[in-house]
């Protein structure tokens, strides 16, 4: 069995170094013009097409990668940032926990952006390009199955220019040896020589069907991929970089929020840092959470003034604040608020409607002119400076 093993390993080696050895002095023949080449214009402009998209799209992975990893060191840089401004910010100073939860919230934000990069836009274009490798080798396969394919036809015609001498042979003997022959054994050589011709032949021409056939399947299919493969393009660059688009937008988009509230956070910190605001409640809190809103000190000792100030108050009046910021209202019982408006502040009607960190109130102007509350609501308390 080894001894056979090895027999068949030779006999292989021998027939792919022929191969070798027939395919080169195919492409030395067609070089040199004295072999034709079969042509197809067709397959060869999409060859072209080919590895025109092989390149782009292997450029686009490249760039890919490296915005990729421009977005890691960004993420990197951010989050260190954060850290220096966290070891800086003392515990007493406005804002430390909002500022806290907004550095891990921009963390989080980072590293969603990346992963879902990665998954949405990375990956499909190592699927896009993995295709290309195969199509690349099968090209390769099928220029040499044409070579062997020329050869074989280009053998096959040279046998058939040779019949004609064959069929004159056998009328009249020229060798040597049929010179010499008897004249009986004469017509025996001729035949013989040429029922050897004829089988050369027909070995020729079972080698050119083999070639032919083999060559034609793998000539067909690459037919129908490459320009299959062509069209795709337009749809993967369209799903690539909408893919980008939407996810760059929607991380602006939420980074602008946390970038805005970092801002509000170090405005109110400034702003608790001025002569004469030691006193303020500067606390930035969402609505449903924070510090308990402070009473007035009418309430805190169950007193009142009696000034003609206090008669032309709204009911429930406790003091007066000041709009620091603008705020635009979300809800229908919000108010509407912009930097400058004072705003009477009231107590709920019901204790447990308040939220903590939100403050119920009339803008000054309009009780002023209406005397109603139509327009009462309700408004973050760290947008204003009580007076």
């Amino acid at each position: 069995m080894a001894e056979m093993s090895k027999g068949v390993t030779a006999g292989k080696l021998a027939s792919n170094v022929q191969k070798k050895i027939t395919r080169a002095q195919e492409k030395v023949l067609q070089k040199l013009g004295k072999a034709d080449e079969t042509k197809d214009v067709q397959f060869e402009e999409g060859v072209i097409n080919f590895n025109k998209q092989l390149v782009e799209g292997s450029k686009l992975q490249k760039d890919l990668k490296a915005y990729l990893a421009a977005v890691k060191a960004m993420h990197e840089s951010s989050k260190r940032l954060h850290e220096c401004l966290a070891d800086m910010y003392e515990p007493d100073w406005y804002g430390k926990d909002e500022m806290d939860s907004i550095a891990e919230d921009t963390d989080l934000l980072w590293t969603d952006f990346h992963q879902k990069l990665v998954d949405h836009a990375l990956i499909s274009m190592d699927t896009y390009l993995a295709q290309f490798p195969d199509i690349k080798a099968r090209i390769a396969k099928r220029d040499r199955k044409l070579v062997d394919f020329d050869s074989a036809r280009h053998h096959f015609a040279s046998l058939q220019k040779g019949k004609k001498k064959d069929e004159v042979k056998i009328a009249k003997p020229v060798s040597l040896l049929e010179k010499a022959a008897p004249g009986w054994a004469q017509g025996i050589l001729s035949a013989h020589h040429v029922a050897q011709t004829n089988l050369s032949r027909n070995q020729a021409e079972d080698e050119l069907g083999r070639a032919q056939k083999v060559f034609e399947e793998i000539n067909e299919d690459l037919q129908e991929e490459l320009p299959s493969l062509w069209n795709s393009r337009v749809g993967f660059y369209v799903n690539t970089f909408q893919s980008v688009a939407g996810l760059e937008e929607k991380f602006h988009r939420e980074m602008g929020k946390l970038s805005q509230n970092l801002n509000d956070v170090m405005t109110k910190l400034e702003d608790q840092n001025q002569p004469g605001q030691e006193g303020t409640n500067n606390t930035l809190s969402p609505r449903g959470s924070g510090p308990p809103i402070p009473k007035s000190p009418s309430k805190a000792s169950g007193t009142t003034n009696g000034s003609s100030d206090e008669a032309e108050m709204p009911p429930g009046f406790l003091y007066k604040v000041k709009v620091m910021h603008d705020y635009g209202a979300t809800d229908g019982d919000e108010l509407d608020l912009k930097a400058g408006d004072v705003v009477l502040v009231m107590s709920y009607e019901n204790p447990e409607d308040q939220d903590d960190g939100w403050l119920m109130g009339v803008k000054e102007a309009h009780w002023l002119k209406k005397k109603d509350l139509k327009v009462k609501g309700v408004f973050p308390e760290n947008f204003t400076q009580r007076l």
